[in-house]
């Protein structure tokens, strides 16, 4: 294989990316009995990596994890990237395309508690660190009396900050910790009922250029149909929201055997105090529609201004 057929992964550095990238990478090896020098992974820093002293609804949310990342796709430096799911904004850059999603890990959150196990055994006043408005928003709702900051950091040094005790708990994705086989250090899991994920949580998405073939071919052999199905909805009900870092939102969409799909969607105020939620559901091939309506259920119930004010 010459060195203009390698294939150019464009990932993030941190420990979850790589690991990401890596799927993504064994699952082409694997269905295209390639060998693993016909790839090579490109780490790119984000500007949401090197940003760590202010939340993301100050600095520009969703983005900030994946515009690097897309400059070097439109300019051929990469052939593809993979990113969580959940990065990515609703609104994708001209040019390019979301071609594939793989199978999806469990969506719910892992609570790591250090004084108390669960959410319901912190100490009155204990203080949770969380960088997502999602998690903070349905902490508060759980548990008014909980001190909620701002967290920001990749997985291992969120965990290193709880165990010096900069905080009492923190919660994360179970998908990532799984991802590194780190599931064990999940003091509970939050049931996905009471405590929703966010829209795409736990999926590996794959974005290329529009009209490469060579990689929308190699791509399409691990593309994951009730992920796709799944996301189309949750993504569809985000972008009716106009959703992004700045506001707390959480959607889970379930695919039935009987080729229908149900999406769980909800808006909260950043305190908790606020909840609107609903159920859609309707035939798998109407996801996108499932998703839309979702999204004006919400925004009917919550009715004008309901997001206003929440960031700058």
């Amino acid at each position: 294989m010459g060195t203009n057929d390698i294939i150019r992964i464009g990932t993030r550095g941190s420990q979850l990316a790589l690991a990401q990238a890596s799927e993504v990478r064994a699952r082409l090896m694997a269905a295209h009995d390639l060998p693993e020098d016909a790839f090579a992974i490109a780490v790119i820093s984000t500007s949401g990596d090197r940003i760590l002293d202010r939340p993301l609804s100050e600095v520009g949310g969703k983005g900030l994890f994946t515009k690097e990342i897309e400059a070097a796709l439109l300019e051929d430096r990469i052939d593809l990237a993979v990113h969580s799911s959940k990065d990515m904004a609703t609104a994708i850059p001209d040019g390019l395309a979301i071609s594939a999603f793989l199978p999806r890990e469990d969506v719910r959150d892992a609570f790591i508690g250090r004084s108390g196990r669960t959410i319901a055994d912190l100490p009155e006043g204990a203080t949770v660190g969380s960088a997502s408005l999602r998690r903070q928003a349905l902490l508060k709702r759980q548990r008014p009396d909980l001190e909620v900051i701002n967290f920001r950091g990749n997985v291992q040094s969120r965990l290193r900050k709880l165990e010096e005790g900069q905080v009492d708990a923190t919660l994360l994705a179970l998908a990532g910790l799984n991802r590194m086989d780190m599931g064990h250090v999940a003091t509970d899991v939050l049931d996905v009922e009471a405590f929703p994920p966010a829209p795409g949580q736990g999926a590996i998405c794959i974005e290329s250029r529009i009209g490469d073939a060579r990689i929308e071919t190699l791509v399409a052999a691990i593309a994951h149909r009730e992920t796709t199905d799944a996301l189309t909805a949750e993504r569809a009900f985000l972008a009716e929201l106009d959703g992004s870092c700045r506001t707390p939102i959480a959607a889970h969409a379930t695919r039935h055997e009987d080729g229908t799909l149900t999406l769980h969607g909800m808006i909260l105020t950043p305190d908790g105090a606020g909840m609107h939620e609903t159920r859609r559901s309707g035939l798998v091939t109407d996801a996108e529609t499932i998703g839309r309506l979702a999204g004006r259920d919400v925004l009917d119930a919550a009715g004008p201004g309901f997001f206003d004010g929440w960031a700058k």
